[in-house]
């Protein structure tokens, strides 16, 4: 149990909201599976010709015209971009443009009503009780914002999105560097020490707590083995915070 009296929550998805294994065994299996027929049905669409361009970006490159042309397979730049975004999810990388594809792809899952979205049973009453204490809730995670609102439209529980007020990925910044987190404190308009941060990797405890933010990490199944030398507040449910 923790007590926190501040204005403010930020909260990770992934290992803190829900399972990693909803996100390893469902998610990511479905955006590979899905990705060729989503890229050869979507390739000009205005939200699919922005993120191939943030893709190739990621990759180093200028533009993917200038990535075709120095690979000299002009023309070919569907296959570059499939062929890096199969290579960034191999190697998990937490690309900017990668996340945004994936958000694309899961987009068309949540739509159809193949996919749901687990959350731990505590999540919901958590966040329905932090609202109604007039706490500010949001959001920061690798997932593109986008991916963050289908996420929460469709849970098991029915859409949770209404209680967040702000959503936060990497174009904000990186997640274990502490500018990126006084980037987020700023869009809350409160002090540091006011926002409480949620999360299982305590290298972004680390880096939150570095910008001034009460840190507290959770304890979910499947989540990493903690270390013994981590001095991060622990939880193992939303319902351990105690609001003062």
């Amino acid at each position: 149990m923790i007590t926190f009296a501040g204005r403010g929550i930020l909260l990770d998805i992934e290992g803190a909201t829900t399972s990693i294994r909803f996100v390893y065994d469902v998610l990511f299996p479905f955006a590979r599976r899905e990705l060729q027929n989503y890229l050869l049905a979507h390739w000009d669409s205005v939200e699919l010709v922005g993120v191939r361009q943030q893709i190739a970006h990621d990759a180093g490159h200028a533009s993917l015209e200038d990535w075709e042309e120095s690979t000299g397979q002009r023309g070919g730049g569907m296959r570059l971009v499939q062929d890096e975004v199969v290579r960034l999810m191999d190697d998990d990388v937490k690309a900017t443009g990668l996340k945004q594809l994936q958000g694309l792809i899961w987009r068309s899952g949540y739509e159809s009503g193949e996919l749901r979205s687990h959350v731990y049973e505590d999540v919901p009453p958590a966040l329905t009780a932090w609202n109604e204490m007039g706490r500010d809730v949001r959001i920061f995670s690798s997932g593109s914002v986008a991916a963050q609102k289908l996420f929460f439209a469709h849970t098991i529980y029915g859409s949770l999105l209404s209680c967040f007020r702000g959503h936060y990925d990497t174009t904000t910044g990186p997640k274990r560097e502490p500018d990126s987190y006084r980037a987020i404190v700023a869009q809350f308009g409160i002090d540091p020490a006011d926002v409480l941060f949620l999360s299982d990797v305590t290298a972004e405890l680390d880096a939150a707590r570095t910008a001034g933010l009460r840190t507290a990490v959770c304890i979910r199944p499947g989540n990493a083995s903690l270390d013994p030398t981590q001095t991060h507040a622990v939880i193992t449910d939303f319902g351990q915070v105690q609001l003062a």
